[in-house]
């Protein structure tokens, strides 16, 4: 049993990494969406010619952004969490509502990440572009795929984790 929970621990531990390592890209589409929305701006306000498709690119980006940061999020376990009920829960009580949040947010998150994934192929085989600026959509269904692959991944070994340990 204590060899099992020290292998998921270190499951744990890579999958870590591989979020931090997704963070490099939702930083640099946050980089992306500040760069081309201050340009935006000035090219508006300063030149009278604003630029065409900001909004596309911001939207796009925001995908990319939002689905590389939720794993890293979710690893450290920095989401919203309300602890109304706790008290009157108990511990076995929290304990079961841990495991079931965490099924079915693997599990959501799973269908999200194949049909990303299915939607990403397709769009790539099709050319699917923006209608303003013909940017190929298939890289930001690709990243929506990995952030929620990769996110279903942290949800299952936390998931592990929370099993071998136990009620504690």
């Amino acid at each position: 049993m204590r060899r099992a929970l020290d292998f998921s621990e270190g499951l744990q531990r890579q999958l870590n990494r591989a979020a931090l390592a997704l963070t490099v890209v939702g930083t640099l589409c946050l980089i992306a969406i500040l760069l081309v929305v201050t340009a935006g701006i000035v090219m508006r306000y300063l030149f009278n010619t604003p630029l065409l498709g900001v909004n596309e690119i911001v939207q796009l980006t925001a995908v990319g952004l939002v689905m590389s940061a939720l794993p890293y999020c979710t690893a450290k376990g920095d989401h919203v969490a309300v602890d109304v009920f706790d008290s009157m829960l108990g511990r076995w009580g929290r304990f079961l509502g841990d495991i079931l949040s965490r099924v079915i947010s693997a599990l959501v998150l799973g269908l999200l990440c194949r049909r990303a994934a299915l939607k990403a192929l397709d769009a790539l085989e099709w050319g699917d572009a923006t209608n303003m600026l013909k940017m190929p959509i298939w890289p930001f269904y690709a990243i929506l795929s990995v952030g929620a692959g990769l996110c279903a991944l942290v949800f299952a070994v936390q998931l592990l984790v929370l099993i071998l340990r136990g009620a504690d």
